[in-house]
């Protein structure tokens, strides 16, 4: 796991979910770079302080998805320029059952995604402009060319593990939350 410390900018972060997203990340087998401890309390510290995925060097920030099956936390990559949406998790290996990689939209679009180059199957969930899932294309073929899209706009798309939103009971309608990075 690698950490990176910020400016004040960040400073105004809450604690709890950068955390969150750390202790999630904590059994990924990472090599750590540390930097010097920022200076002031540890609230200040905690919220100074932005963790990057050890691979692709993306921000990971806490996600939770709540509907009638209860919350989930996930801790996601947020690929926010078009280069980090270009790669999305293309060559991955590996993918935690509780991490994924979150595809924010600048402005609500109708979204389309496919697996080129990707080995890992992908349960690709589209988020509505009202923050809820709107479809989700369920365990997507590794490195398959078909396109998998949006029903109406979509303003942000979460891909986490194959199968995983069956497993926890995600459907259609269940709220997507984050703090945008």
């Amino acid at each position: 796991m690698m950490f990176r410390s910020d400016g004040p900018e960040r400073s105004t972060r809450r604690a709890a979910p950068l955390m969150l997203a750390a202790a999630l990340l904590a059994g990924c087998s990472a090599q750590q770079a540390g930097t010097a401890a920022p200076q002031g309390t540890a609230s200040e510290a905690a919220t100074q302080i932005t963790v990057l995925h050890p691979e692709s060097g993306l921000e990971v920030i806490p996600l939770t998805v709540t509907g009638a099956s209860g919350t989930h936390s996930f801790a996601v990559e947020v690929a926010s320029s078009p280069q980090d949406r270009a790669q999305g998790l293309m060559f991955r290996t590996v993918l935690g059952p509780d991490e994924g990689m979150l595809f924010p939209s600048a402005a609500p679009a109708q979204q389309s995604f496919w697996m080129k180059n990707t080995p890992l199957p992908l349960d690709i969930i589209f988020i509505g402009t009202d923050g809820r899932i709107s479809n989700i294309a369920a365990s997507t073929p590794p490195y398959s060319l078909d396109s998998v899209t949006s029903t109406g706009l979509a303003s942000a798309v979460l891909e986490i593990p194959g199968g995983r939103a069956a497993e926890l009971g995600i459907m259609p309608g269940d709220r997507v939350e984050w703090q945008a990075p």
